[in-house]
């Protein structure tokens, strides 16, 4: 028998749903159950269902028996890494939202769909479906505590709006105030904790404790699941009037077998316009040697082919020097192919070929996304999180 999650309901038939389960003693997903097939029953025609679209264009991807049916919002939505990450464990995208024009062009191109808007403006006046999971990767800013010491001195409350004030995570703490989404799944760099003096991850922590949620969160390296070393924060949110104060959320375990080397991903015969010139190859090693001599650790770096990379970061477009690829000992190293990055990254094939943006764009891009398969493991670990709520509540999760 399916289980149902209905969000929104209103105290009365609340209150009819527990009354008439009760009184025929049997679960609430039963009783629901039966409600849909005497509907059915008393009109062949089946009006109550419709008008729903076609169920092959719009069911979510089911990839494993960790799935479950749930909707969740993509915000900062990038090229996708959360979405293809939450879709692979049940969930459907209901609202996606991301400002660059070139995100935009390749989230168009792999799933269909312009994710326009802005999130500032989504805050103050959009409209998007109510969801159950939202999702998002907002980018690290400083918080002024400006408005928060004037109210003090004055002997004010003062709340997660003063903190935030100007910030985009003030904007996507508003969102989350207004649809209260029972599940937050955020990320951000690992040095959102440190930023700031600690203070950034302190109004994070604060702010979202404040609206209710239970936090977890931990820093996770993707090199378990791709060939490159990629700390990043991941922060897991469950409201509590939902789920209680202590929701049995447990960050996934590494993945087991064999580690994923760099060799793995690369391509036979990459175009030889990815090969560094004499020019830019003498700089980069004259850098590397002027850094070594001062003790530093910056410069470029070859990467090992059994091993795995440095980070892939946003301007690898310019000199490719933080992953370098050998060629022998006759010839310069060479870059990641744009195709090749997106392996690193862990996107699935059947995407990488349909590159729509330039070269510099798709190395920004990759730089600035998320693991998917990082993030399929840690749905799966919501899911199970939703699984006992639906389980604890007689397979029927009721929203208020």
């Amino acid at each position: 028998m399916p289980n149902f999650l209905i969000r929104d309901v209103p105290n009365p038939v609340h209150a009819k749903i527990r009354r008439e389960h009760q009184r025929r003693m049997i679960s609430q997903n039963a009783y629901l159950v039966s409600l849909l097939a005497d509907a059915i029953d008393k009109d062949n025609k089946a009006d109550l269902f419709r008008d729903l679209p076609d169920e092959a264009n719009t069911s979510p991807p089911i990839t494993s028996h960790w799935s479950l049916p749930f909707t969740f919002i993509d915000l900062f939505a990038g090229i996708g890494g959360l979405r293809l990450g939450l879709e692979a464990v049940g969930g459907r995208c209901v609202h996606s939202c991301e400002r660059d024009q070139h995100s935009r062009k390749t989230y168009h191109a792999w799933f269909g769909e312009d994710p326009g808007g802005d999130v500032t403006e989504l805050s103050k006046s959009g409209e998007m479906p109510h969801h159950d999971v939202l999702a998002a990767g907002f980018p690290c800013q400083p918080f002024s505590i400006a408005g928060v010491s004037k109210k003090k001195s004055m002997g004010r409350e003062h709340g997660f709006k003063d903190r935030t004030q100007g910030t985009l995570f003030f904007h996507l703490a508003t969102i989350i105030e207004k649809y209260r989404p029972p599940v937050l799944l955020l990320e951000n760099v690992k040095n959102l904790r440190s930023h700031n003096k600690g203070d950034t991850w302190k109004t994070i922590k604060g702010t979202l404790d404040q609206l209710n949620y239970v936090v977890f969160d931990q820093v996770i390296d993707a090199a378990h699941w791709v060939p490159q070393h990629r700390e990043r924060v991941v922060i897991v949110g469950f409201d509590r009037g939902v789920f209680g104060n202590e929701p049995p959320f447990v960050f996934p375990e590494m993945p087991e077998g064999p580690s994923p080397q760099l060799k793995d991903i690369l391509i036979d015969c990459p175009d030889a316009k990815y090969t560094l010139t004499d020019r830019l190859w003498q700089y980069l090693q004259d850098y590397a040697a002027r850094h070594k001599a001062k003790g530093n650790g910056f410069g470029c770096s070859i990467a090992d082919p059994e091993g795995v990379t440095r980070t892939l970061s946003a301007r690898y477009y310019k000199d490719g020097s933080e992953i370098l690829i050998a060629q022998g000992k006759n010839k310069n190293p060479r870059r990641l192919t744009p195709h090749e990055a997106g392996r690193l990254m862990g996107f699935p094939e059947q995407l990488l070929n349909q590159q729509v943006v330039s070269d510099t764009q798709s190395y920004r891009q990759f730089g600035n996304a998320v693991v998917p398969t990082v993030f399929e493991a840690v749905g799966k670990s919501i899911v199970e999180v939703l699984r006992w709520q639906l389980l604890r509540q007689n397979g029927c999760l009721l929203k208020r």
